[in-house]
């Protein structure tokens, strides 16, 4: 590959923006959602079924393929694309998230981190050399930086003890990772929730130099509120001409409140591990299509939606495949879940283009207030 990583912003409309970043893999229009398909594959779905909603990028997992097959049996099979048959750009993690979970099973140091598998007990290490080596071995399009985050709420201290960490091992990714023309390598701004521990991430970020940042630390535990308070700044300490990653976010209102405070990128299990329990995202709110009032019912999942699910299957066909734990039922509601998501992304990046995303908003926040919300 020669072709180098680039981002280009087309339009904005307040902090919203919309744009398009550019891979050999071919182009990732922004703002853009990321499925996960986090052991080479997303749950229940076929590649060619991901693509068809929409998605441009899948994220993939450094912990959980590093552990099972191994990022060296992926190499040698012809690299991640190949492995998976997703000939689409890959965005992989750096495992840092995952490690940091493991909580009594895990050792930090300044080095990095030595864990057991939860798998078999296995120990490995981790450090911002191996996550880089081992992302390269997958043969990712664009690379995470290596990173602490501690789950929130947690003391000051703690998290600015945490970030600094953070940025030292951002300059060994940096280095680790060298020059490697068609692929990009993101740093990771932490810092909780508090503005002046993302300003010193951030300035730390800017000096070491990536080809796009993410906003890293949020949907940890500290809730919408908090985690939009940090959105109202943090994003617009970042480079503006580089592409910003908020990850692990989240519910459609997350996604739109990420968007209009500035975030091109996102990426959530939610859509589809809510898919494979029941829990569906419509326009109208969510539904939960084990509950007993769909049992009869011949309406689509929603009737405006142009998915597989809702043109072909009504309610009480849902219904009835989720009760008998039928493997389609998995199958149908990730389908609609996904494409659902696109169609919030397409929706957004288009009213940028056009100026009228407060208008896109408000339609959008009063057509799920009017809508019947189910508990779970």
């Amino acid at each position: 590959m020669t072709q180098r990583f680039s981002y280009e912003l087309t339009a904005t409309d307040g902090a919203a923006r919309t744009g398009v970043i550019s891979t050999p893999r071919g182009e990732i229009r922004t703002p853009a959602f990321m499925p996960v398909g986090t052991a080479a594959t997303v749950k229940a779905m076929l590649p060619e079924s991901v693509a068809a909603t929409g998605a441009d990028v899948l994220l993939g997992n450094t912990y959980h393929l590093m552990l099972r097959p191994t990022a060296e049996r992926i190499d040698r099979l012809g690299g991640l694309h190949r492995f998976m048959n997703w000939e689409k750009p890959i965005l992989t993690d750096s495992g840092g998230f995952q490690v940091m979970s493991l909580a009594g099973l895990r050792k930090l140091t300044e080095e990095g981190v030595t864990f057991k598998s939860h798998i078999d007990g296995s120990k490995h290490a981790l450090t911002p050399e191996r996550s880089m080596e081992i992302q390269r071995l997958l043969g990712s399009d664009i690379v995470m930086c290596f990173d602490e985050c501690p789950a929130l709420p947690a003391t000051e201290e703690r998290v600015a003890e945490s970030m600094r960490l953070s940025m030292r091992w951002a300059a060994r990714s940096r280095e680790a990772f060298g020059d490697r023309p068609g692929h990009a390598l993101f740093g990771i701004q932490q810092g909780g929730v508090t503005q002046d521990l993302r300003a010193e991430s951030a300035e730390a970020l800017r000096k070491i130099g990536f080809d796009g940042y993410a906003v890293g630390g949020l949907a940890v535990g500290e809730g919408q509120e908090a985690m939009f308070g940090v959105l109202d700044y943090a994003p617009a300490m970042l480079p503006e001409e580089k592409p910003r990653y908020l990850m692990g976010v989240g519910k459609p209102d997350d996604i739109v409140g990420a968007v209009a405070r500035g975030i091109d990128m996102m990426d959530c299990v939610l859509p589809s591990r809510s898919g494979r329990t029941g829990q569906v995202f419509t326009r109208r709110g969510v539904l939960n299509i084990k509950n007993a009032r769909h049992q009869d019912d011949p309406r689509p999942l929603d009737e405006d939606c142009t998915c597989p699910a809702c043109q072909s299957y009504s309610r009480a066909y849902l219904h009835h495949v989720f009760r008998a734990q039928e493997m389609i039922s998995g199958m149908l509601l990730t389908w609609h879940n996904l494409h659902y998501y696109q169609e919030i992304m397409s929706g957004m990046r288009t009213a940028i283009s056009e100026g009228r995303f407060d208008a896109w908003q408000r339609e959008f926040h009063a057509g799920r207030a009017e809508g019947d919300i189910e508990p779970l």
